[in-house]
């Protein structure tokens, strides 16, 4: 690889970082401005998932066959994008706020690689989920976690066709913002299908 090549992708992964960032911060600001008087907080970068995955106790047939180190690592879990929390029930549902890049208008069909929205699907697994229930006292009947999709992705015909398939059924607990400039269908997708999670 050539080092304008090197150089292209360090400034493609820089750029897709800073629209990230900022993309967290639209969600963040929205939210703490509207729990403001509530018994609602959004926080930022929640921590209490960070060590889930260091204590699991696996079968010396296992064990046996893996390399296991003799210093662990440090921290081996996950850290959210952010948490709400509802401070009179003591409810907390965990959400991922994620903004890609897609083919539109003017673009080219390259403008749609990426796979946010692919990573999203580990909060559809089982153990995850048993685990995302019990640290924020959700019930079995929903869905532990809010998936909010910023970035040409959600106008992005090919993306859009595969999340409305992966995600059928789940549409309460993702939301596709296509619209930054406007705040009025994301709160109402909370109060619609999020909020009722956490009475």
């Amino acid at each position: 690889m050539s080092n304008d090549d090197l150089r292209g992708r360090d400034n493609w992964q820089k750029d897709g970082l800073e629209k990230a960032t900022e993309a967290e911060n639209n969600f963040f600001d929205v939210f703490e401005k509207y729990f403001e008087g509530t018994e609602y907080r959004i926080r930022s970068r929640p921590k209490e998932l960070q060590h889930i995955y260091e204590d699991i106790e696996l079968p010396d047939e296992i064990l046996s066959e893996i390399y296991v180190p003799e210093k662990k690592p440090k921290r081996h879990g996950m850290v959210p994008d952010f948490a709400i929390d509802n401070l009179n029930t003591k409810k907390t549902i965990y959400v991922e706020s994620k903004r890609q890049d897609g083919y539109v208008e003017g673009g080219v069909p390259e403008d749609g690689r990426g796979n946010a929205h692919e990573r999203l699907s580990k909060y559809f697994l089982p153990g995850l989920q048993k685990i995302l229930r019990e640290m924020g006292n959700i019930s079995e009947d929903v869905l532990p976690f809010w998936a909010v999709i910023q970035g040409n992705i959600t106008r992005d015909l090919k993306r859009v066709n595969e999340m409305t398939v992966w995600f059928d059924g789940c549409e309460g607990h993702i939301f596709l913002w296509r619209d930054l400039t406007t705040t009025d269908l994301i709160i109402k997708h909370f109060n619609e299908h999020i909020k009722l999670t956490l009475e």
